[in-house]
């Protein structure tokens, strides 16, 4: 008993630690004083109106939702046909290229970024927005192949079976009885690469050209000239947005499975 209230006392202090910074931005950016203060000095939503006063901010928002919806949009292909591949045929190296796919979710994100500049410079696409497509679907693909490899670990294959034993086309069985199946998992994978790709910083970091900035580097930019509230707004808004996604994340499939919480309890 005293183990199960010192792990959640632990788990308390951690999930405040994690959250201390929202706690702190969210208020701050309603202060109505010139400068980031905590507690803000009244009350103002001054610095929210004038991020409508900032293009930087706005086309950047814009860019970073086109490069995430056509990153999450590619990644979740081919992520799927990815996970499928690995999950129904068992061939020779399917272990290897497994942990291929999912090895950039173990490589530090700067060694990512420094290695998509080399290769993107080489080939002539650095600074662009095929470039930054790509090296966001790198880090992206990972967490597509793992999710959709979790819906397909409890996928029952008897019922594609009895769709083919009935005369149905492989077509019809995957997309009557197969997809609305794991369609969980793979809107939940397209979720995560959207969210991967909007929050990005280090991979973008190195590929971004002054037109293809996204809206976190932006933010980082303009900190390194000025400090003021805001920061804080504008990064509230991202927190907002990332929250809202994180929510359609947990409705549709379930952050406990997609930690793998649920096969541990049971």
């Amino acid at each position: 008993m005293k183990k199960i209230n010192v792990l959640g006392l632990i788990t308390f202090f951690v999930l405040v630690l994690v959250n201390l910074p929202f706690l702190v931005i969210i208020p701050s950016s309603f202060t109505a004083a010139g400068y980031l203060a905590f507690p803000p000095e009244g009350f103002s939503w001054q610095w929210y109106e004038m991020i409508l006063d900032r293009p930087e901010f706005i086309d950047s928002l814009w860019f970073s939702l086109k490069l995430a919806t056509v990153t999450a949009i590619l990644a979740t292909f081919l992520g799927t046909l990815a996970a499928f591949a690995l999950s129904k045929y068992k061939f020779r190296g399917s272990g290897i290229i497994n942990a291929l796919m999912l090895s950039p979710l173990t490589v530090p994100s700067l060694i990512i970024g420094i290695s998509a500049l080399l290769f993107f410079t080489r080939i002539g696409i650095a600074g662009t927005f095929t470039g930054l497509l790509l090296a966001h679907m790198l880090i992206s693909i990972p967490y597509v192949v793992r999710l959709v490899l979790t819906g397909l670990s409890t996928f029952d294959y008897t019922l594609e079976k009895a769709g083919y034993m009935l005369g149905a086309h492989p077509f019809r069985v995957f997309w009557d009885i197969t997809l609305p199946l794991l369609r969980p998992a793979i809107v939940s994978g397209m979720i995560f690469s959207f969210l991967t790709s909007f929050d990005n910083v280090t991979v973008s970091l190195f590929l971004v050209a002054p037109d293809t900035t996204t809206l976190p580097l932006a933010i980082f930019t303009y900190m390194q000239e000025t400090l003021d509230p805001l920061v804080a707004s504008i990064s509230s808004v991202v927190i907002l947005l990332s929250l809202v996604f994180i929510v359609l994340l947990e409705k549709v499939y379930g952050l406990e499975r997609l930690f793998g919480l649920n096969s541990q309890s049971h």
